[in-house]
């Protein structure tokens, strides 16, 4: 397995994961850049831990993240939801925090920041939605609470779990605050796992005939 990180390149191998410690902000804007235009390899930063993780995402990862993306916008186009939808979006907190959802969502927010090249979390809202797929690797709500992005979605083992932020802390729910009429904790692992086993349209046309028939 070939692996280098330094400060002109990173170069991983899909489905591997580097934990590297004793670093500071410095050191992860650092990585930041040499990353140039590997978007697939996605960069945490940890004040707290003094960590880095960086990690390549197999080929699985990128395929269940899109069909959940693609089940996020099904919802919001069938509940006339305007959006705007990042993939990928570095979201920074000065010194404190950094990390790559694998999709993320205004919706409430929409409009605070249309036109924007930039997302700075110092004078923009974060996200209202988060989604992260774990495969080969575990992703804690708590990554999260330096952010305060509203609800995030974390799909692991074929199980869909919500989180709710509440200010200070996530709180697990079983229900989406963005979807509330709609069980997607029951319907959302149904459409990842049939989009992987029957493809992607299929899945994609049967969760909107559901959306339509019965909500």
């Amino acid at each position: 397995m070939h692996l280098t990180i330094s400060k002109d390149s990173i170069d991983l191998p899909p489905g591997a994961e580097v934990i590297l410690r004793h670093q500071s902000w410095i050191d992860y804007q650092a990585l930041l850049t040499s990353r140039q235009d590997k978007a697939a390899i996605k960069i945490y930063f940890d004040a707290i831990t003094h960590e880095i993780r960086i990690m390549a995402p197999l080929p699985e990862h990128s395929k269940k993240s899109d069909t959940l993306s693609d089940l996020v916008k099904s919802l919001l186009r069938h509940l006339k939801q305007d959006w705007e939808g990042f993939d990928p979006l570095t979201l920074k907190r000065f010194e404190q925090k950094g990390l790559e959802p694998d999709a993320c969502f205004y919706i409430q927010n929409r409009e605070a920041i249309l036109g924007k090249e930039r997302i700075d979390l110092e004078s923009d809202p974060p996200p209202d939605l988060a989604l992260e797929i774990d495969l080969t690797s575990f992703t804690k709500p708590e990554d999260y609470t330096a952010i305060g992005v509203p609800e995030l979605w974390i799909y692991r083992n074929q199980t869909l779990n919500i989180y709710l932020f509440d200010g200070q802390q996530y709180q697990e729910s079983l229900q989406s605050s963005l979807f509330p009429t709609i069980p997607v904790k029951e319907l959302i692992p149904v459409y990842v796992e049939r989009a992987w086993n029957a493809g992607s349209s299929v899945a994609l046309r049967e969760f909107e005939n559901i959306l339509r028939a019965q909500y």
